[in-house]
Parts: structure tokens; C-alpha cells; sequence
């Protein structure tokens, strides 16, 4: 059984994640580590916040650690909201306010293609690895569903007539973006 840190305090992500890996790994959040800081996600690409997050917490603790950053894409908004998702609608990280946004900025546009995309970076043994994942789809009229977290109630999986927020944790995890990234990380760390 080895154990790993990951870098978030997201509640959402952590019971995505650990359902994923199963049980040859116990992911420890940052809170079970120990850790209450919030990390700053300053830059452009998904793929330097996430190392920025990785490399915080490693340097902290020394210990073996991952983290992720995801970000919706929308092709008619230039790969808006991208880097910035969580934050779209101001630092409060609002998702309502969010997807109001941006169902506010798409009202009269036919071409809702989009898609989510995530990026983990592993820090183990002192190396550096990422591993990405996309789900394409597009993005909804309205918000439909319960389930899921940020932007899910919007996102309809491409060949679904679901959204996100529609399908059930097991089936999101099959097809989505998180998924497709963390099966990449596990299949890596079971090799190692």
C-alpha cells in the first residue's frame, strides 16, 4: 500500500480521485497531511499550476505528491474559461455565478463545442511527470442534473444526451476528462 499526497483540499475531486485509484493507494489531502495553506494557481497553463502546486507541497513535506489542474475550454470563447475556470466569474469561485457566465456570454451562439481538460502533475522520487486528460462534448442551454461539481450541470459529453451532472459518479469517471488523466497516473505508479 503506498500513499500519496495530493495537492487539494477540494472535497469533490479528492472522492473522484480516490474512487479511481482504488485500493493500492491511499490518497492523503492536504488537510490529512497537515497542510492549511491555499496554494496560488498564477499562471497561464494548466500544466505550470499544477506543478506549481505539486512543487509547493514536495518542497513542504518531501514526501511523493500530485496534483491537478482542470480547465473547461470553449471553442467559441478562444478556450475560455481555460486556466481561469474557477475563478471566471471573480476570486470567489462561485460556480453558479460561473455558468451563469458563461451560458450569459454564449446566449445567441450556435457553435457550443467544448471540452474539459485535465493535467496532473506527479512529483515521485524526485522526478516530474504529466499526464492529461480530454473529454470533448459541448456545452448545454440549460443547467440539467444534481450530481458532479463546477461546470458539470452544463457539459454534455460528446454521443450523450446527458450532462455531467446527469450521470452517475462511475460512468463520469469512465468517460471524463479526470478519469482518462488518472488512469494514466495509476497505470504509471503501478509500473513504478
Amino acid at each position: 500500500m503506498h500513499t500519496i499526497i495530493f495537492a487539494t483540499n477540494n472535497e469533490h475531486k479528492i472522492k473522484e480521485i480516490q474512487s479511481l485509484v482504488g485500493s493500492d493507494f491511499t490518497i492523503i489531502t492536504l488537510e490529512q497531511a497537515g497542510i492549511d495553506i491555499d496554494i496560488p494557481e498564477p499562471h497561464d497553463t494548466l500544466q505550470e499550476n499544477a506543478y506549481e502546486k505539486a512543487i509547493t507541497i514536495e518542497n513542504m513535506t518531501q514526501q511523493n505528491c500530485f496534483s491537478e489542474d482542470t480547465g473547461l475550454e470553449i471553442e467559441a470563447l478562444n478556450g475560455e474559461p481555460g486556466v481561469k475556470s474557477a475563478r471566471y466569474a471573480g476570486e470567489t469561485r462561485n460556480f453558479q455565478a460561473n455558468i451563469d457566465k458563461v451560458l450569459e456570454k454564449l446566449e445567441g451562439i450556435t457553435n457550443r463545442k467544448a471540452q474539459f481538460r485535465t493535467v496532473i502533475c506527479l512529483l515521485w522520487n524526485k522526478e516530474v511527470f504529466y499526464f492529461e486528460g480530454i473529454c470533448k462534448g459541448h456545452i448545454a442551454e440549460t443547467m440539467h442534473g444534481k450530481e458532479g461539481f463546477g461546470y458539470d450541470p452544463i457539459f454534455q459529453p460528446a454521443n450523450y444526451k446527458a450532462t455531467f451532472a446527469e450521470l452517475s459518479m462511475a460512468e463520469k469517471n469512465r468517460i471524463g476528462h479526470r478519469g482518462q488523466a488518472v488512469a494514466k497516473l495509476i497505470s504509471y505508479l503501478n509500473r513504478h
